[in-house]
């Protein structure tokens, strides 16, 4: 450590003061906090000393602090991303032991969850390789990188790989989620969690309408998806209408709330129009709860309609007389997983035309308006292009395809609440939104692979696996800030093709 501190600014008296200032802090915020707890007992409440988080709380805050000296001042990188590492076991052996209320020392128990089995010792390992490869390639070295390493380095030569075979990238994606069910078709948990996927990439397209394209920040856009919700599961109790008629009904209101919703922001941008599109999505929450008369207040609506096979057949293992089933229209035996393929294939079909009506969007004249107005407004009116109509139509288009999403979430769950549009799912599609990349399709499936997917993936390790969650997310802000996929191709190129334009942009 003293070699590689020779070339730096700091001395080992210095880092070692900068220690023993945090190791203090660290002292006098935890012992408080984590070293104190109140235990009932028999006898009644106890005061239970827990030393042995303090002094976890201790060495992972000195661990942690000597990572960022060591990043701040361009030493090792292999140092620096060890050192986080050990710093993140400390942190979740501190977070197990502060979940367990016995006050007796027990010995560290993260090694024994991880190698209960061997499933376990393969993800405990896996996590470690991906914290660790996080680290090594994010952390800060002092050398200087030329511009002829750069453009040959491996994020400029993905980069290039990724925006000359866009096209292929999705065609082998897309025959992926076809051929999905045929791989897993007896897993109903896979077939459940990958319909779940599908449905917050419609939602992810949907939002980036109005977020990656449009440049406006909408908090509110559970509001939408509510209103497709409740309209099919509304028409379909009330009006007797199939899901095939009810589906493009949703998304018309939906879109008519986007309208009702642009014309109050037209003048706002940034935050003032991310307040107000919260504060819609919120009003649209608690109305459901408060008119009971007609949406079931906090108690929702139950036996929602489920989808038939286009009208001409039914699920059910026994139908109604004159109705056919499904097994019988194709001559196979009866089975439950018959619903959920068909369900998954139907979330599918709806996402890929959300795709291919929004990269369509792209080309035309509305499209590039869109684009203009996110880069610069006062430009945008400059070239005669009218905000109103411009903002107008993002949100109604954006908020139309959520009614879609949310007409098939209701028929998907057959029970609807208002618990299942609060806040956190605008979050949650926002953040999907931003971790994929502004404005890119493919970044948007990443992104929701990786926020509803993983989680439901690890749902075994209990909150731990909430824990891993948060810190991943953390990690990849830090690595990707601009988001997975931060590059995207240019709306029009003009006179020449994809890669010629790559190759002149790389010289």
């Amino acid at each position: 450590m003293s070699s590689l501190l020779t070339s730096s600014r700091i001395t080992p008296a210095e880092i070692a003061k900068e220690l023993a200032f945090f190791a203090v802090l660290a002292v006098m915020m935890s012992i408080m906090i984590l070293g104190v707890e109140t235990v009932d007992r028999p006898t009644g409440l106890e005061l239970a000393l827990r030393w042995d988080l303090v002094v976890l709380a201790i060495i992972s805050t000195v661990v942690g602090r000597l990572a960022l000296i060591i990043r701040r001042e361009h030493i090792s990188r292999l140092i620096q991303a060890v050192l986080i590492v050990v710093s993140a076991l400390l942190v979740f052996e501190m977070f197990v032991r502060f979940r367990d209320l016995d006050d007796r020392w027990v010995a560290p128990v993260t090694f024994d969850m991880a190698f209960q089995s061997v499933t376990s010792v393969i993800v405990f390992v896996a996590m470690l390789a991906v914290v660790f490869a996080i680290a090594y390639f994010s952390a800060s070295t002092k050398r200087v990188v030329t511009e002829e390493e750069k453009s040959n380095g491996f994020s400029a030569r993905l980069q290039v790989a990724y925006r000359t075979n866009t096209k292929k990238i999705g065609v082998v994606g897309i025959l992926f989620f076809f051929a999905f069910p045929l791989l897993f078709g007896e897993n109903r948990s896979a077939i459940d969690l990958a319909t779940l996927v599908m449905i917050y990439i419609m939602l992810g397209w949907g939002l980036n309408i109005v977020v990656g394209l449009a440049g406006l920040l909408d908090l509110g856009y559970v509001a939408f998806y509510a209103v497709g919700a409740y309209s099919y599961a509304l028409l379909s109790q009330h009006f007797g209408l199939s899901f095939w008629l009810c589906l493009p009904m949703a998304g018309i209101f939906s879109a008519s709330f986007g309208i009702i919703l642009g014309f109050p922001v037209l003048r706002l941008r940034g935050d003032y129009l991310a307040i107000v599109t919260l504060g819609f999505g919120e009003i649209i929450r608690v109305v459901l709860i408060n008119w009971y008369n007609l949406t079931g207040g906090p108690d929702g609506i139950a036996s929602i309609e489920r989808p038939s096979f286009f009208g001409l057949a039914d699920f059910s293992r026994r139908v109604p007389e004159g109705v056919t089933s499904f097994s019988d229209l194709f001559g196979i035996d009866y089975s439950s997983m018959h619903r959920l393929i068909f369900l998954y294939y139907l979330i599918l079909v709806l996402a890929l035309v959300t795709n291919f009506v929004t990269m369509r969007l792209r080309k035309l004249p509305i499209g590039r308006a869109w684009e203009a107005l996110r880069e610069d407004e006062i430009a945008c009116r400059s070239l005669g292009i009218n905000p109103t109509n411009t903002k107008l139509s993002a949100f109604a288009i954006g908020a139309m395809f959520g009614g879609f999403a949310g007409a098939f979430f209701a028929t998907r769950q057959g029970f609807i609440s208002p618990e299942s549009f609060t806040f956190l799912e605008s979050a949650v599609i926002l953040a999907i939104v931003v971790m994929g990349g502004m404005g890119s399709q493919i970044g948007v499936v990443l992104a929701a692979i990786v926020m509803i997917g993983f989680p439901e993936m690890f749902r075994e390790l209990a909150e731990y696996r909430m824990l891993i969650f948060g810190a991943g997310m953390v990690a990849i802000m830090l690595w990707r800030p601009r988001g997975l996929l931060s590059f995207r191709d240019p709306t029009i190129l003009l006179n020449m093709s994809k890669k010629e334009k790559v190759a002149g942009e790389k010289s």
